[in-house]
């Protein structure tokens, strides 16, 4: 198993790809702490794995004491830190000049901000212990941008050059952070999407691969990148979207072409 002995942090880890990558890190012998705000679903998936081998905190991720807090007291519980998986995160609709100021810092603070304080208080308990590694979700809207979802897109571009800045950072020290960059996942985060009439097909139509991704494949690609199958891997965004942003956005003219 990968993760033997191994003991993991996955912010956002209730629900959608931090769900799946906690039931992964742990049916591959990790201890898991799991780090939410939903303390429904956070002991609902803890007291369905090995309670021993996994942990709840609830916690805002927003709130920079409390999330230190929770890095830490996962360090104290079981005595080490190998693994960061920064995966919480939001999203909100509205172009700049519409968009309130304080829904603009809560996504900052939960999407980008929560990255930087996690890593701030795991990386001296990785150092301290010869190494680690620090896996951040960023999102293929960090690589362009989209309509009216301004702040998140800062937000996960801030996120992707972030991750190759402490990937420079503290590769001498043992220490490997890469990123993750999703496209159209089926989760919670999504779920809006299917809500409205039509623009789940016309998204779809963007895919090469022809449909929305799912939590499980999201996990094993953190899962390599957090293991020593990828240890020459680091400053690396891993872009995971079923071929989306591999094309120019032109249309499939073949469609249109007369037999």
């Amino acid at each position: 198993m990968r993760f033997q002995d191994k003991v993991a942090v996955v912010t956002g880890g209730a629900s959608g790809i931090g769900a799946a990558t906690v039931r992964l890190f742990a049916a591959e012998g990790a201890k898991v702490v799991v780090v939410d705000m939903n303390e429904g679903l956070g002991h609902a998936l803890t007291d369905e794995l090995d309670e021993g081998r996994t942990h709840f905190i609830r916690c805002d991720v927003s709130d920079r004491v409390a999330l230190e807090a929770a890095v830490k007291d996962s360090h104290d519980r079981y005595g080490r830190l190998d693994i960061l998986f920064n995966n919480a995160g939001i999203g909100c609709f509205g172009k700049t000049p519409d968009l309130d100021p304080e829904v603009w810092e809560k996504v900052i603070a939960v999407d980008l901000s929560s990255v930087f304080y996690a890593c701030r208080a795991a990386i001296p308990l990785m150092r301290a212990a010869g190494g680690g590694v620090i896996v951040n979700t960023a999102s293929i809207s960090g690589l362009a941008g989209d309509y009216g979802f301004t702040a998140y897109n800062a937000a996960k571009g801030a996120v992707i050059n972030y991750t190759r800045a402490l990937a420079i950072d503290h590769a001498r020290e043992g220490i490997r952070v890469n990123a993750l960059c999703p496209g159209l996942i089926d989760t919670p985060l999504t779920a809006v999407a299917k809500q409205m009439s039509g623009v789940l097909d016309v998204w779809l139509e963007g895919i090469p691969m022809g449909r929305a991704g799912t939590p499980e494949e999201m996990a094993k690609v953190v899962a390599f990148l957090a293991s020593d199958d990828a240890s020459y891997v680091t400053g690396a965004i891993m872009i995971a979207d079923g071929g989306a942003t591999a094309g120019t956005g032109q249309p499939d003219l073949a469609k249109f072409l007369k037999p």
